[in-house]
């Protein structure tokens, strides 16, 4: 459990169950926004490509952020890509966009990598994300070739952090 500062409050990211219910619930929240942002993408190339889908079994950490109140407001995962972690379905309720909630959930994120030996960490995101591109640049993230499966989907923008 990693606590941080946030405004006037306090925003704590625990480490959860990929089952977790809430979870659960973020990633679904965030699959409609991201299904209805990249909708026209989406038409284009049919079922996401295999290997995008998270597998339960692959993922090494999940960390659910929940503020003082204990309203869970961002989720992050970690699944294992060779001897790198892949950051995955990084996602922050619109209600909390702004107010630090990312960092907080990238640097437990960071924590966990390191915490399991990997060298660096790897993501992809796209270009309809611009608040994510800078704010993963902003945290020492750097551009890297596409990597498959992401080179099957257009767009897309792949990025890592070397511990």
């Amino acid at each position: 459990m990693t606590a941080f500062a946030q405004g006037t409050g306090l925003i704590e990211v625990r480490p959860v169950g990929w089952d977790d219910t809430a979870a659960v619930a973020l990633r679904r929240a965030m699959t409609e926004e991201m299904d209805a942002r990249y909708a026209d993408v989406l038409a284009v190339i049919g079922l996401v490509p295999s290997g995008m889908n998270v597998q339960p079994e692959t993922v090494a950490y999940t960390g659910v952020a929940y503020t003082a109140e204990g309203v869970a407001v961002g989720h992050v995962a970690l699944r294992g890509l060779g001897d790198d972690v892949e950051l995955k379905r990084m996602f922050v309720t619109p209600s909390h966009r702004g107010t630090r909630v990312a960092r907080a959930l990238l640097a437990a994120a960071e924590d966990a990598a390191r915490a399991l030996g990997a060298p660096r960490v790897v993501l992809q995101t796209g270009p309809r994300q611009p608040d994510a591109v800078r704010m993963y640049e902003r945290e020492g993230y750097t551009p890297i070739p596409v990597f498959a499966p992401y080179d099957r989907l257009p767009g897309s923008l792949c990025f890592e952090k070397l511990l």
